[in-house]
């Protein structure tokens, strides 16, 4: 009988005994399930009996801690990692350590086996680290470092095929845009890079800083071969160079000036003064040698940089302008000011052409700072990037939100809004005010020692997100802000890269663009290519020497094709192999005897891929101008060798007929 007043037993609890364990012998789960009407049974449930610690094994890691583990099933292997970097791998059920290695200098943050549990990959969030290990043959599959803090500034190189990152970290990084892939670290400077710059020669990098320098760096021999500094100390936020890459000008924000040097023997030529306010962008103009400065202080300027006659020209506005940019063909310009207005103006005529309206576009998501939901909020409502397209039709802008805006220049509206994240651990994420941080005197996040009223702390907030106040200060107690610091368009006009809070994010119109860093797994070996052809599977055995990228595979894949089935197989090729395949059929054109069966490779690979080819035109150019170059050697060799023999069999008639 229930004693009176005690609370019944919520439906579907097992039964116990006197001592409290799970009554399973007596039928209690059994019993409970019949009246509750419920199917007899028991194998669905997952309480047998109590739970019992059998024994403990100690890792031998004491003071650090665990930070992440995975288990593989198969092999029943299990690995762990520790917060001073160090992993083991252990042997279950016995706990046999198999390996015990030190990875890293922070604390691994995540750990994973892949399906076969032949890899490990790790990842370390502090210093932007991944690594693959091949755990048997104790040998690296993959490792790369990205910044660890954010990133400042991006640049695209002039072929589309690298791309540049520096970041608050101190570092410049180059990427192969194509495989994801950094390939030199540059390390130099001593404070946060802030503006990069590609040289038209495409091997030659700028990269201005913090800590009073700009940097030249060079991408063939991995070095810094120049350096530009100033009489005094000064910090640079800014950097352009003229079309000829002889003039490096960079901008400050301490002194309010502009610093030109010669690219050739790095002296200092001039010293531009002016301007009232820090300058956060400087653009020469694509036709000539004026340039284009933005500052805080309001105004647009304009300079003659090579004349020596300063500023020719100056364009008003009402607030602080926070960056300026040039159409590609320099008969418009671009500035966003702090008011949430883009002003594009005519620089030949000094007219104000037009205006867009972006501070609704790119309003979304408040921060825990304000006092107001994101509709109605002031704070962060303006444009601190933009950058045009290739063609200048529409022009991409970004700032201190979770959005970047892609406008009609023509036409000045909207065309799309790219949602950067989704990640609510950043500030500015999330649009509405939060009922359970509200108390009598508002919000817990404002409650301080401040006195000063609703326009001064919007005016505070929208200060430090311009970067006013101490170096690393954060105006929301530690929470990183989502924004955009950075845009850029690749020369091609097929993707754009933004440098956001959650990284560099790459987007791209070619559904090709598919990150895939190695392209391997277990079954791609040449084995499995030798299987394919002896399987008379030419087109696998293709694709499979492709992503094995061995030369001599690649080639014997080739002519194991009879010719009827190399249309076929052409089509089967995947866009992104493309390259690789050209290049191999180029090298055979100059080195083999079997022209025609080349000749026709390269026709029907052109036929099944043409308009792949001209979408990616940038990106196969090296390769299709190697094909070129040996298909034209090759025909001026067989058209000397045609008109000497037509010669000599001339010579011959002739003989014989005088005879």
């Amino acid at each position: 009988m229930d004693v009176e007043g005690s609370e019944p037993e919520s439906p579907g609890t097992p039964e116990r005994d006197a001592e409290g364990n799970l009554n399973v012998e007596n039928g209690g789960v059994k019993k409970r399930k019949e009246r509750d009407g419920e199917i007899d049974d028991e194998e669905g449930y997952l309480c047998r009996g109590k739970w019992e610690l059998l024994r403990k094994d100690f890792l031998g890691q004491v003071p650090e801690k665990v930070s992440a583990c995975d288990y593989h099933r198969g092999l029943d292997t299990l690995v762990i990692g520790f917060t001073n970097g160090v992993f083991g791998l252990y042997q279950m059920p016995d706990f046999v350590c198999l390996h015990l290695l030190s990875i890293s200098r922070e604390k691994i943050t995540t750990v994973l086996f892949n399906e076969l549990g032949n890899w490990l990959a790790f990842g370390c969030a502090k210093l932007g680290q991944l690594l693959v290990w091949e755990w048997r043959s104790e040998s690296y599959i993959l490792k790369q470092q990205g910044h660890y803090f954010d990133v400042n500034c991006v640049a695209y190189s002039p072929d589309s095929q690298l791309l540049a990152t520096g970041a608050d970290d101190n570092k410049v990084k180059v990427w192969t845009v194509s495989s994801g892939f950094c390939f030199v670290t540059f390390s130099e400077h001593t404070n946060a890079v802030t503006a990069l710059h590609f040289m038209a020669s495409n091997n030659c990098l700028l990269s201005a800083s913090l800590d009073g320098t700009v940097r030249a760096w060079d991408l063939l021999r991995y070095r810094n071969f120049r350096t530009f500094t100033t009489p005094s100390s000064r910090q640079f936020v800014s950097l352009t160079a003229d079309q000829s890459g002889e003039v490096i000008c960079a901008g400050t924000k301490d002194y309010f000036e502009i610093f030109v040097w010669s690219m050739r023997t790095g002296r200092l030529l001039d010293v531009l003064s002016g301007h009232e306010g820090p300058v956060h962008a400087l653009m020469f103009s694509p036709t000539n040698n004026i340039l284009t400065s933005s500052s805080w202080d309001k105004t647009v300027r304009l300079w003659d940089v090579f004349d020596g006659k300063g500023a020719v020209e100056t364009f008003t506005h009402t607030h602080e302008v926070l960056t300026v940019v040039y159409r590609p063909d320099g008969r418009q310009l671009a500035c966003s000011t702090l008011d949430g207005q883009i002003h594009f103006w005519d620089p030949i005529e000094g007219l104000l052409m037009y205006t867009i309206e972006g501070a609704r576009d790119i309003a979304g998501g408040r921060l825990m700072t304000d006092r107001r939901s994101a509709a109605n909020s002031s704070s962060g409502k303006f444009f601190t990037t933009l950058c045009y397209s290739a063609d200048g039709s529409y022009i991409l802008a970004g700032g201190v939100s979770r959005y970047i805006c892609m406008y009609d220049v023509a036409d000045q509206v909207l065309l799309r809004r790219f949602q950067i994240t989704l990640n609510l651990s950043l500030d500015g994420v999330l649009d509405f005010l939060n009922s359970k941080n509200m108390t009598e005197a508002g919000p817990l996040d404002l409650i301080d020692d401040d006195n000063s009223d609703i326009d001064e702390g919007v005016d505070k907030q929208t200060r430090a997100n311009l970067g006013f106040g101490l170096p690393g200060s954060l105006p929301n107690r530690g929470r990183p802000i989502i924004q955009t610091k950075c845009l850029r368009i690749a020369p091609t006009g097929r993707s754009f890269v933004a440098a956001t809070t959650e990284g560099v994010l790459v987007y791209s119109v070619d559904e090709s663009f598919i990150f895939d860093p190695t392209d391997l797994d277990i079954n791609v070996t040449p084995e499995a290519v030798e299987e394919a052809l002896s399987e008379n599977q030419p087109s696998r055995a293709l694709v499979l020497s492709l992503r094995l990228n061995e030369d001599s595979f690649i080639k014997k894949c080739i002519f194991a094709v009879t010719p009827v089935d190399i249309p076929a197989v052409a089509r089967s090729v995947p866009s992104r192999y493309l390259q690789r395949l050209i290049e191999a059929l180029a090298d055979l054109i100059e080195n083999c005897p079997h022209l025609e069966f080349v000749l026709r490779w390269s026709q029907e690979l052109c036929k099944a891929h043409g308009n792949s080819i001209q979408q990616m035109s940038r990106n196969l150019l090296p390769s299709l101008k190697s094909l070129q170059k040996a298909i034209t050697r090759i025909h001026q060799d067989l058209a000397d060798t045609c008109s000497s023999n037509e010669y000599m069999l001339r010579y011959l008639c002739t003989s014989g007929a005088k005879e």
